[in-house]
């Protein structure tokens, strides 16, 4: 990413400063600035396959939603970024999981998916609650915050 950043200003430069002889020293803004180094932590993952769903799901210490989707799915589309937003609102006292139900058949049975997107909240392994379709940003906070004891 960062070769991409550089690449983009010295490709937006006007010409004259690319004759500059300058233009390899690295400015003092650029040096006084420090750069983040602290890694990030992600909102949510895909699953892998059925022992990343048991690792990082069920062995979970955190709540976890699990989003059942697929691919073909327009509701899925919608609803997936409403998910992400009400999860990093929690700012690490949750964690989402997405499931796409076309890689992940078994999962999908094994907890009574027959529509999606379907979303699960599970603490503990267990399953706390769950809903069908599409919520507005209101709802998702509402069900996020049952889920984490709000």
């Amino acid at each position: 990413m960062a070769y991409r950043l550089v690449v983009r200003r010295i490709w937006n430069l006007p010409v004259k400063d690319l004759r500059s002889p300058h233009l390899c020293a690295p400015s003092p803004a650029l040096l006084s600035r420090s750069l983040s180094v602290a890694p990030r932590r992600s909102v949510s993952f895909s699953v892998q396959d059925h022992d990343d769903f048991t690792d990082r799901v069920i062995n979970s210490n955190l709540p976890v939603l699990v989003d059942f989707h697929a691919q073909w799915c327009g509701p899925c589309k919608i609803l997936g970024p409403r998910l992400e937003k009400a999860v990093a609102k929690q700012q690490g006292r949750v964690a989402m999981a997405k499931v796409d139900i076309d890689d992940h058949t078994d999962l999908a049975i094994e907890y009574g998916v027959s529509a999606v997107p379907t979303v699960i909240a599970m603490r503990g392994g267990d399953v706390i609650d769950q809903f069908v379709g599409i919520k507005d940003e209101e709802q998702l906070d509402s069900f996020v915050g049952k889920l984490i004891g709000q």
